[in-house]
């Protein structure tokens, strides 16, 4: 099975409560007009778009309908795929995924969200990913708010054959991130990745606390964490990105990780995500599995959505 084949599986839920939609809405008109477009419009912004990329993508197909004198309404459906690809591959020029050349080591990265996003779950494929390059790889335990996080990673770290260290719970999350970076450079290791506590973007005092942790860990490693992702549950749809503005005020964030696209109809919002938040998707995770994750290719991600 191809690579796409696998994508199309995994994103089955959204294909067909979005794409298949779409093409019942063309079927059922059966010409080119604005009850069309409006109803199209309509579909892509119930699929978790936002209104902003709708606009886009809608004012693009009027355009090619009137350029290239569209009266076929079966040519709609592809149309829009190349459209949507086209923005997609446009907004995300220059930006690359999770894979990295690090210019310095330890290369340390650090992991936000809220509760229940499947953040830890995401550092272990994350881990597993630079482990199968032959990276030697220390995780970090500076959720110390959950008293199950430790041991959770811990389970996670023996499993794909990670170092871990974390501390007791209740410690302060930025001594154990500067203890971790401190071994971390004695011992030569080749990438950091570093949990923190699922947290409400909403609480102040605990947005606060990551900008500790970041703080911390430019004084051990100059301009770390290099890279910050948001971990961000798919299933959420737009309250996801809401989410993700809050943290984005906070933080520096170099990235966003769409987790359970599997399990959901709203795959659509990682349509919108650079729209609105002008920062990327760096990966797409589709599954439990450790090996399910990949980084996000905008052309693949919609051919997987739009093709049978």
């Amino acid at each position: 099975m191809s690579i796409l084949d696998k994508l199309k599986k995994k994103l089955a839920k959204t294909h067909n409560s979005f794409v298949k939609r779409i093409a019942e809405v063309i079927r059922l008109r059966g010409k080119v007009d604005e009850e069309l477009i409006e109803e199209i419009e309509d579909v892509l912004i119930q699929a978790d778009l936002g209104v902003n990329i709708t606009a886009k993508i809608i004012n693009n197909l009027e355009e090619k309908i009137r350029i290239k004198k569209i009266k076929n309404s079966d040519k709609i459906y592809s149309i829009l795929e190349e459209i949507i690809i086209d923005i997609l591959e446009e907004e995300y020029e220059g930006t690359s995924g999770i894979d990295y050349s690090p210019a310095v080591k330890p290369h340390v990265i650090m992991f936000v969200g809220v509760n229940g996003t499947g953040k830890t779950t995401t550092i272990a494929k994350v881990a597993n990913r630079y482990l199968d390059r032959g990276d030697r790889v220390l995780l970090v335990a500076a959720d110390t708010f959950r008293a199950a996080a430790h041991k959770q990673l811990d389970i996670w770290a023996k499993d794909v054959g990670a170092d871990i260290i974390g501390s007791k719970h209740g410690a302060d999350p930025a001594s154990v991130v500067y203890n971790a970076l401190t071994s971390a450079k004695a011992k030569n290791y080749d990438v950091v990745l570093i949990d923190t506590a699922g947290r409400l973007h909403t609480k102040v005092n605990l947005m606060k606390e990551l900008e500790k942790i970041n703080r911390t860990a430019d004084k051990v490693v100059k301009n770390s964490p290099h890279e910050t992702y948001l971990v961000i549950d798919a299933t959420t749809g737009q309250n996801g990105v809401q989410q993700a503005k809050n943290f984005i005020q906070s933080l520096p964030i170099s990235g966003v990780i769409l987790t359970k696209l599997d399990g959901t109809a709203k795959g659509g919002v990682a349509i919108g995500i650079k729209d609105k938040l002008d920062i990327p998707v760096k990966a797409i995770c589709t599954g439990e599995k450790v090996e399910d994750i990949r980084q996000f290719d905008a052309a693949n991600f919609v051919r997987a959505i739009f093709e049978d």
